[in-house]
């Protein structure tokens, strides 16, 4: 079988509030909408961005973050220092800028408003 990553889907407890996030911080264009979907062009795949189901959300509490192990990573064509700091005067939370031996990019790790990871990618 060959496989070509399409998208990834977030489940989220506010559609709204993470489109607004990663439109503003990212510039990901709208392609699809309504109450408890949105389809985000992220370039050569998409973010899928859908409302958990009431049922679960009337289980948690209010300030639950969930636990997930997927982490979105975005290529940039900027310095990563600027980016990072870009993003924490918007209060991003966002973690130092690493990199490895032998790794020709420079990583920076950041969370949504509801615990998402991400990461920031530049070249060297």
């Amino acid at each position: 079988m060959n496989a070509q990553l399409s998208t990834i889907i977030l489940y989220v407890k506010d559609v709204h509030l993470l489109k607004i996030f990663y439109v503003e911080n990212f510039n990901l264009k709208v392609i699809e909408e309504d109450p408890v979907w949105v389809l985000l062009d992220a370039g050569g795949a998409y973010i899928g961005l859908h409302k958990i189901g009431d049922q679960y959300l009337e289980e948690i509490e209010a300030d639950h973050v969930f636990d997930n192990n997927t982490k979105t990573v975005f290529d940039i064509d900027m310095d990563i220092k600027a980016a990072k700091n870009d993003l924490v005067s918007k209060n991003v939370r966002m973690r130092d800028i690493k990199t490895f031996d032998n790794y020709p990019f420079w990583l920076c790790d950041g969370t949504d408003p509801e615990g998402n990871v991400f990461q920031l990618r530049s070249k060297k």
